[in-house]
């Protein structure tokens, strides 16, 4: 059997089997050896990872009315009233509260969000992130 070069100009081109195909020069010549060196071509993928994600925390002070801290929470997580009002409730009562989980881009547009309007309207709420 002697080497042949595949070409593939189009999809007919390749008619022969992989047995048929000798691995190195020697090996068309001698056809009753076992062939040693064979293998399989394989493709690797590269993993993709999930992006890691943040909490982001609202946390509780003295002089935040509570109706503006429910608004924040509507506007720029929306939530519902109720659930909002829950989530104020346990800022209010435990000094902190996760308000969500997201991409690292969106907790960060999140706590930005959060802190440039409570800085509009003169509060001192304080927002921030943290990994999970």
């Amino acid at each position: 059997m002697k080497n042949v070069l595949l070409e593939r100009p189009n999809h007919l081109a390749c008619r022969l089997s992989l047995a048929q195909i000798p691995v190195s020069a020697s090996d068309g010549d001698d056809q009753g050896k076992t062939r040693h060196g064979t293998g399989t071509a394989t493709k690797t993928r590269p993993k993709t990872r999930r992006p890691s994600l943040y909490k982001v925390l609202l946390l509780n002070d003295d002089y935040t009315p509570m109706e503006f801290v429910v608004y924040v929470l509507e506007r720029f997580f929306n939530m519902e009233h109720s659930r909002a009002v829950e989530i104020m409730l346990t800022v209010h009562n435990r000094g902190v509260a996760v308000v969500g989980v997201y991409p690292f881009e969106v907790a960060e547009t999140k706590v930005t969000q959060v802190m440039d309007c409570a800085r509009a309207n003169q509060h001192p709420l304080q927002c921030t992130m943290e990994k999970e």
